[in-house]
């Protein structure tokens, strides 16, 4: 039987065939982390406490996919041992929440040696926030997990939520938070559960502290 030697086209083609599959699975496997941070002033503790979760903005209100996703949230609070209202008229505490993707950027990795450095932003942890949805200026600090796998051109995206939550009484803010993550995946349907969670875990945290949390990788 005829096999293609290593040094040949087909096999250097083979070759780097299973090195691009490799490097696709790895960054399947790839953990989910977000930056969360975390506000709170008087969150009142779960006895007695009714919530309902309602859209931040108004576009989602009503849709099925707001829906889905405020069941999230609703669960995890309700976890906690806050009880669910549908009606805002009849509950303490007001949740309003709000969730996103930007249209990502493409990102070139061009190294030269050993040398760690690629692009023109001079280090593989200078990042730009997206000025679309989630605004905010360059960002300096940004986690990219995708930056040692090989890879040479991808697209990474920035997805976020926003956590907020208002005593119904006097509609003071009593926690606000946000959960942020580059990635590249833009599948909310796969992003917003993952910043839930990230969101929840250890909720409600120390107020005015930034965490990285580290959630199970996306299932294929």
């Amino acid at each position: 039987m005829m096999t293609d030697h290593p040094n040949s086209h087909f096999g250097r083609l083979r070759l780097v065939a299973a090195a691009m599959l490799l490097m696709a699975l790895a960054a399947c496997a790839a953990p989910f982390k977000a930056d969360v941070s975390r506000f709170q002033s008087q969150l009142p503790a779960p006895a007695g406490q009714t919530f309902a979760v309602v859209a931040e903005d108004p576009k989602l209100a009503g849709g099925l996919e707001f829906a889905q996703y405020a069941g999230l949230v609703q669960e995890r609070l309700a976890h906690l041992g806050y009880t669910p209202v549908k009606d805002p008229a009849k509950a303490s505490l007001i949740v309003r929440f709000d969730y996103g993707v930007d249209n990502g950027r493409e990102r070139v990795r061009a190294t030269t040696g050993m040398s760690p450095y690629w692009g023109p932003w001079y280090g593989p942890y200078y990042r730009p926030r997206p000025f679309g949805y989630w605004g905010g200026p360059w960002h300096y600090g940004w986690y990219d997990p995708f930056f040692d796998n090989g890879i040479d051109s991808y697209t990474v995206y920035t997805s976020g939520i926003s956590l907020k939550i208002d005593r119904a009484a006097d509609g003071e803010r009593v926690f606000e938070g946000k959960a942020e993550a580059v990635s590249t995946s833009n599948r909310l349907q796969y992003l917003v559960p993952n910043l839930i969670e990230s969101m929840f875990t250890g909720f409600p945290g120390n107020s005015g502290e930034t965490v990285r949390i580290t959630v199970a990788p996306e299932k294929k």
